[in-house]
């Protein structure tokens, strides 16, 4: 077996409260000169552990929600948890101080996916969120060791970069005390998403705040969560084609340009959509989510079926669809989930017939939690569990 690669904390972590550098040197070790005053600070005070080992849960997120392209996002999960990405972090003596090592990645669900993820910290997302939280956290005396579980494909628009990058970064927080805020969190979220496909927070910040986000600004940083009533029953059907498409070129088929026109119709679409999450009107969200005009229709073409997809989810009740972040997943929003079946079986069926693309269909929820720790364990039950009994 190949030995594990480890990797330090990077030299600078963008503050919530200073502009953000507009660029960052290479990964660097914890001892070097800190980049501001804030991280100095951090770095000064070299956290304790709160516990040895700490397992979080990131749920899925489905970015832009059609004319929300780069700015709005929500999150969504499953009962069962397994619509989305579990990230255990573990201290580990073994290790150098201040540096991070994959241990595992695996995909019960999807075998051959863990074989495609890198166990390099610096080429993997829950790594380089993890190095980034150790950075933010100012940890110098410790080293964490990260297992990865994959319950997200790949290249599907469900967010599975983020999700791992938000279970990374809960985690390694909550094992040295839930030190970080929310931005924080999501910063460190993002360093991962840079690397992938490029610095925009519509998954990562719905994935760590949970419930719909609105991203408002970079620099300064400032994310706006949005509260939707809670009597609002809103249930999403994600139908999955088998096809890949990679966030790369989903970006590269965007306009260059844009009339004036289309930007104030999408604009109104997307100001429509925020003032019915805050309002808890499930319509109104379905009918702004479906009237994306400048972003949708330049991909749509590129997903075999998409627009008979979004037809039929219509036709079957749906009060909206589009695709989910770049693809390839379509998303309907129905109120409740009792026609959740028929428009995810319609929707399906449209893939097969008229993209021959096989489909799989989750209904999932508005999960208003976000990343959360789920298990921990201190040093005291690590020494009880090797302890052997006593014999009398």
């Amino acid at each position: 077996m190949a030995a594990e690669s480890t990797a330090t904390a990077p030299s600078s972590f963008p503050s919530t409260h200073r502009p953000r550098p507009r660029s960052r040197p290479s990964f660097v070790s914890l001892r070097t000169r800190a980049a501001n005053p804030a991280t100095v600070n951090a770095a000064a005070a070299d956290p304790a552990p709160a516990f040895q080992s700490v397992t979080a849960f990131a749920p899925a997120t489905v970015a832009n929600l059609g004319p929300g392209f780069d700015f709005l996002g929500c999150a969504v999960a499953d009962a069962s948890l397994s619509l989305g990405d579990t990230v255990t972090a573990t201290l580990d003596p073994t290790l150098p101080p201040a540096t991070v090592s994959i241990a595992s990645v695996t995909s019960p669900s999807r075998p051959h996916l863990a074989d495609r993820l890198s166990k390099d910290p610096l080429r993997n997302c829950a790594g380089v969120a993890a190095i980034a939280a150790l950075r933010a956290l100012g940890v110098r005396s410790h080293a964490v060791s990260i297992h990865l579980t994959k319950g997200l494909p790949l290249g599907s628009g469900l967010g599975s970069s983020a999700a791992s990058a938000a279970a990374a970064a809960k985690a390694v927080d909550a094992l040295f005390g839930s030190r970080l805020g929310l931005d924080d969190l999501v910063l460190a979220g993002l360093e991962s998403e840079k690397a992938v496909s490029g610095f925009h927070a519509d998954n990562i910040a719905p994935a760590i705040l949970g419930g719909f986000v609105l991203v408002r600004s970079y620099d300064p940083f400032h994310l706006v969560p949005l509260s939707s009533p809670p009597a609002l029953r809103l249930h999403f059907v994600l139908v999955t084609p088998d096809f890949e498409a990679p966030t790369s070129k989903m970006r590269a088929a965007l306009p260059k340009e844009v009339a004036v026109q289309q930007h104030v119709r999408n604009s109104s679409q997307a100001a429509a959509l925020v003032a019915a999450v805050l309002q808890g009107d499930a319509g109104l969200i379905g009918s702004a989510m479906s009237s994306d005009g400048i972003v949708e229709p330049t991909r749509a073409p590129l997903i075999p079926g998409m627009a008979a997809v979004k037809e039929a989810a219509l036709q079957a009740g749906a009060l909206g669809c589009t695709i989910s972040g770049a693809g390839p997943t379509a998303v309907a929003i129905i109120e409740g989930e009792d026609k959740g079946e028929e428009v995810a079986r319609s929707m399906v069926d449209a893939f097969w017939s008229a993209g021959k693309l096989k489909a799989t269909s989750t209904i999932a929820q508005l999960d208003r939690l976000g990343a959360r720790v789920i298990a921990t364990s201190t040093m005291d039950q690590v020494l009880e569990a090797s302890t052997p009994p006593l014999m009398l």
